[in-house]
């Protein structure tokens, strides 16, 4: 079979055209994607700095996650610190009204209240569980809080004991005599200033870790523009672009009609 032959005019205006063709399903891709760089073949060193940008931000994301959970881990610790401070008070009030209480039964009455609040101590820091980790009831936790995977950036809580026995508040105290009381009130003092110094530890610790918090959001935040910067398409300057290339295109299939008339008219020569 026998090959057909083009002018050399008609080769260089198809030549064009499957360029501009070309350059239209790039400017297209780029306009339906947002992106300038989609792949390797686009731009290497852009696509491989932008990824390396996005796990980048990716890990300090995954990072966010875990001092967000901290924050709420020591924060229901420090919820349960200020609640039973307020116990503490309510065990001084029984130990104070023992001394306006006149008979055995107000004695009594006065003293199973001093044990039930005590107990409700024991119970609180055994409910002031988040997730598994509790920073009050002596278990030994320690709460580990990761800021970064490529630094030895971090933040160790540990677990202390404000359980009854850990503030030095038990259920066998008596209030049925003057001294027992006023030894009453000085343990409960002692007591309400551990759980002041625990809380000011656990709020400076809330504090921190609120600061991490919101460095890391803004961290990923700029590592994510990063390699947006690098792989983003300007989306006004390719629909411009797509517009100047759809001119163009219909300019070169007016040159290859061109063209080809003026091989009809060199053919009309020999009629």
């Amino acid at each position: 079979m026998a090959e057909i032959t083009l002018s050399a005019a008609v080769r260089s205006n198809l030549l064009a055209l499957q360029q501009t063709s070309d350059l239209i399903n790039r400017t297209s891709a780029r306009l339906s994607t947002g992106l300038a760089v989609n792949s390797p073949v686009d731009d290497a060193k852009a696509f491989f700095e932008a990824k390396g940008l996005s796990d980048r931000a990716s890990t300090i994301n995954e990072k966010k996650d875990g001092i967000d959970q901290a924050i709420s881990s020591v924060s229901v610790a420090l919820e349960a610190v200020n609640a039973i401070d307020s116990i503490i008070e309510q065990i001084k009030g029984v130990v104070n009204s023992a001394a306006s209480a006149a008979t055995a039964a107000e004695f009594t009455e006065l003293n199973a209240q001093y044990a039930t609040l005590v107990t409700q101590i024991d119970n609180l820091t055994s409910d002031a569980t988040y997730q598994g980790v509790n920073l009050i009831n002596g278990t030994g936790t320690t709460l580990t809080v990761y800021f970064s995977n490529t630094t030895t950036s971090q933040l160790s809580i540990a677990s202390v004991d404000l359980r009854q026995t850990g503030l030095g508040v038990t259920t066998t105290a008596t209030l049925s005599q003057a001294t027992s009381r006023a030894t009453a009130i000085t343990l409960l003092d002692a007591a309400i200033a551990t759980l002041d110094a625990k809380a000011k530890t656990l709020g400076s610790n809330v504090a921190l870790l609120q600061t991490r918090l919101d460095f890391s959001a803004a961290y990923a935040n700029e590592l994510q523009s990063g390699a947006d910067k690098l792989t983003l398409a300007n989306i006004t300057e390719e629909g411009a672009n797509l517009v100047a290339l759809q001119t163009r295109q219909q300019l070169g299939i007016s040159s290859l009609s061109f063209a080809g008339n003026s091989e009809q008219s060199v053919l009309s020569l020999f009629r």
